[in-house]
């Protein structure tokens, strides 16, 4: 007995030393040196304290390939997953739950876009050798190092990385960005099947007229598909657990305003959480070039980053560049559609899906001159009209390489303007400031001529001419300002003034949080420094949860009668909106909430169109004005035979809120903490499985903020408690007094290597509201270093 527990020690402690041996294997190299084809000189590569690549580089061809070699070791699972999610091909490693989420991306045509975009590009120009030296350094760590633990784990199997993927990827983040494609299939099923009272509580007002008007388009046979649509495009962005835009505050203030007497930048992009997170950070030098940027994952160019000259962070325009379009089929050919006055055939084309542990998938790709054919990606259940998409995405030129490239070297105003005239879509807020003292924001985006009379929020008839687009405005034309007298500017996702009285429709975020931001900012009192800038980044206060309430509080006082639920509606009355975590009173409102919503909103909606509806913005806009109307035919249950009020509504919620409440947080609501209901995981994309769960995941961790704070830690309406699923991606403050000395903060971690030491080393910063530097200087960042790579020219 004691030999044979000898002989299992062993064989433990051998397994472990081999396991520890097989990790160590995988972990990104940081010290020493390695050589490295179609280098021209050598690289240093500085990795600071939070694991930040600090590259160092004779020429700009080198750089980037280095960059893209230090960028693949820490990230390359990130890389191939994204590229498969763009791309249809997740199910090939994922197995047969990923099909659905493969043929909704196969049919929204974003790999095909992707390549003949390719196909078109000058391969001699800048940013496209830029972008070939890059994808040469991510694919040569590819082919000389050990696969990713992931890829081990799922069997994925190694291939070059490909301008396409990058492009894909660019569709990919393009199309998290449409809202139209969740939000239009519920609104038109409750304008058509419900009627026009019905839409009153939604913010419909940029384009009061054609609301009303129904296009007859649909029969009752199309709404399941519709709902199933809907529910897909929301379902596909959350299963594949993959970086998702959602909204951002950025705000620039010139010296005018500032303790510094120079312009301060601030930007926190909102995106869903992941392990890893979104941004790969990296400082770039080389003669005539320098840059700390925030890369996407296949990206070389910086979505986010400054110099010591100039600076810039992005926001979510949110404009409308999509249109659903109803097709009407020739009842003699199913394969015609009715366009601009006679029958025109639908392109289609043939399409494999490989699938893991199971048979390839064969699918038919559709397309008519609106677009493709999106409600073929629910396959044999798709109902009998076909919905086209038009997409400004698959439309324009696009030449956002370009743009990205240029925005990166934009040290003048005429020249970061120049750059943001070539992003055409997804649809950006860009703002800059530089060093000279120059602040601006450009609303890029090719905004569509649709025809007059149109209102876009609403599936758009395809036989009618309504989806048929004469071109686009010019650039001149979209909201923008350089140097206001105001002296700051703020973006925060909230619809823009137009440039020329032009109604510009969009899915935009309610003006909360950006009033907020303006209002703090609009203080000739206060001198902005990098201190009250932070405390304006983690505020986690609007007016937006006191505006609900208060047409609220009378009913509630009203209905609710015993002396505890007294005593909690006085506490909601006396709350400001706040959202630390030992806040009681943001639990039960945000209960309440939910619980409103689907008291009012589910009889008539049913589970599809429901759930559909809690995820899009317009039901922000529409709650409010939900609570305000009295009158609102919302509030009538259909399941019963009397005629329900807003009282007999609220009363029930309010006691469904307590009862779950006590069910799921305890008796006590001082024990109703917001912190305890609300947490934030960073969530990897094999963190689901059970066994992986606790060594992938990084969290739980008690969460401040919500939905529409400028602390934007968001999570879907829904029943406590509530998870996390978006927020700022990055905080960032750069004072042009001294642009060197910037502030950042990653959410988890810069490595997206499982058991690094850099994999999660900034999630409790990072939840704590702290900041970290952002080295610059050379001496600082020799200071700071933790270990220096020699990338040398392979002989």
């Amino acid at each position: 007995m004691k030999r044979t527990l000898t002989v299992i020690a062993v064989a433990v402690a051998a397994a472990a030393a081999g396991g520890a041996w097989y990790l160590h294997a995988k972990q990104p190299l940081r010290n020493g040196s390695l050589a490295l084809a179609h280098l021209q000189a050598p690289v240093d590569v500085r990795y600071d304290e939070r694991g930040v690549p600090h590259l160092y580089a004779q020429n700009q061809t080198d750089l980037y390939r280095a960059l893209g070699y230090v960028h693949a070791q820490d990230r390359l699972f990130q890389m191939e997953m994204l590229r498969r999610l763009a791309r249809g091909e997740l199910a090939e490693v994922l197995g047969p739950k990923l099909v659905d989420t493969d043929r909704l991306f196969r049919t929204l045509r974003i790999r095909d876009h992707a390549a003949e975009y390719s196909a078109r590009q000058d391969k001699q120009s800048q940013p496209w050798k830029v972008l070939e030296a890059y994808l040469d350094g991510v694919n040569q760590f590819q082919e000389n190092n050990p696969a990713p633990l992931e890829f081990d784990l799922l069997g994925i199997p190694r291939r070059p990385f490909t301008p396409e993927d990058t492009l894909s990827i660019a569709g990919y983040m393009a199309y998290s960005f449409a809202a139209a494609f969740r939000t239009e299939p519920v609104l038109t099923y409750i304008r058509d099947e419900l009627g026009s009272d019905y839409l009153r509580i939604f913010d419909l007002d940029w384009h009061p007229q054609g609301v009303l008007t129904p296009s007859g388009a649909l029969g009752a046979g199309d709404w399941k598909d519709l709902g199933a649509l809907a529910r897909l495009s929301q379902q596909a962005l959350e299963d594949a657990g993959l970086p998702q835009f959602e909204g951002s505050n950025a705000w620039v203030v010139a010296g005018s305003r500032t303790a510094s007497g120079k312009p301060l930048l601030a930007g926190d992009p909102h995106i869903r959480f992941a392990a890893p997170a979104v941004w790969y950070e990296a400082q770039l030098s080389a003669p005539g070039f320098e840059l700390y940027g925030h890369h996407q994952a296949l990206n070389p160019f910086a979505s986010l980053g400054h110099n010591r000259a100039f600076g810039w962070s992005l926001t979510m325009f949110q404009n409308d560049d999509l249109d659903l379009v109803a097709e009407k089929v020739n009842p003699d050919n199913p394969n015609q559609v009715w366009y601009q006055g006679e029958w025109v055939d639908l392109q289609s084309e043939e399409q494999e899906i490989a699938v893991k542990g199971a048979a390839p998938v064969k699918l038919t790709l559709r397309r008519s001159p609106h677009g493709p054919i999106v409600n073929d990606a629910l396959g044999a259940s798709s109902g009998k009209t076909p919905i086209a998409m038009w997409w400004a995405f698959l439309e324009t030129e696009n030449p956002v390489l370009d743009a990205f490239y240029q925005l990166n070297r934009a040290d003048t105003l005429a020249k970061a303007r120049a750059a943001a005239s070539k992003i055409h879509s997804p649809g950006l807020n860009l703002v800059w400031a530089n060093a000279a003292g120059d602040i601006g924001w450009w609303a890029s985006a090719a905004l569509p001529k649709r025809p007059e009379g149109v209102n876009p929020s609403f599936i758009l008839d395809g036989s009618k001419g309504e989806a048929d687009k004469s071109g686009f405005y010019p650039f001149a034309d979209n909201p923008q300002e350089e140097n206001p007298a105001r002296g700051y500017i703020v973006s925060a996702n909230f619809q823009p003034v137009p440039a020329n009285g032009r109604p510009i429709p969009g899915y935009y975020n309610l003006a909360d949080r950006g009033q907020w931001l303006d209002t703090q900012l609009a203080d000739r009192g206060t001198k902005w420094n990098l201190d009250n800038s932070r405390a304006l980044q983690l505020g986690n206060r609007t007016g937006y949860a006191p505006r609900l309430l208060a047409p609220l509080l009378p009913v509630l006082r009203e209905v609710v009668d015993d002396a505890e639920g007294k005593r909690l509606v006085e506490q909601l009355a006396a709350w400001n909106g706040d959202y630390p975590v030992d806040s009681t009173a943001a639990t039960l409102f945000n209960q309440l909430l939910f619980q409103i919503a689907e008291g009012a909103l589910h009889d008539e909606l049913g589970d599809a169109f429901f759930d559909s509806l809690i995820a899009t913005r317009a039901i922000d806009s529409a709650l409010p004005r939900l609570a305000g109307d009295a009158d609102s035919p919302w509030w009538d249950d259909r399941r019963t035979e009397r005629r329900e009020t807003r009282a007999d509504i609220v009363r029930t919620a309010w006691n469904a809120s307590l009862a779950h409440l006590r069910g799921t947080l305890g008796n006590d609501p001082s024990g109703w903490l917001w912190g305890k209901a609300h947490t934030l995981t960073h969530e990897h994309a094999l963190g689901q499985q059970a066994l992986l769960r606790r060594l992938l995941n990084v969290g739980p961790f008690a969460a401040p903020g919500t939905h529409e704070v400028p602390n934007n830690l968001s999570a879907k309406i829904g029943p406590a408690p509530w998870a996390v699923t978006y927020g700022p991606s990055t905080r960032r403050l750069v004072d042009f007094a001294d642009p060197t000395h910037s502030l950042g903060i990653n959410p988890v971690g810069q490595s997206g290597v499982p058991f690094d030491g850099h994999y999660d080393d900034q999630a409790e910063a990072y939840i704590e509201g702290h900041y970290l530097p952002q080295h610059y200087e050379e001496n600082e960042v020799k200071a700071n270093s933790k270990g220096v790579l020699v990338l040398e020219p392979k002989r």
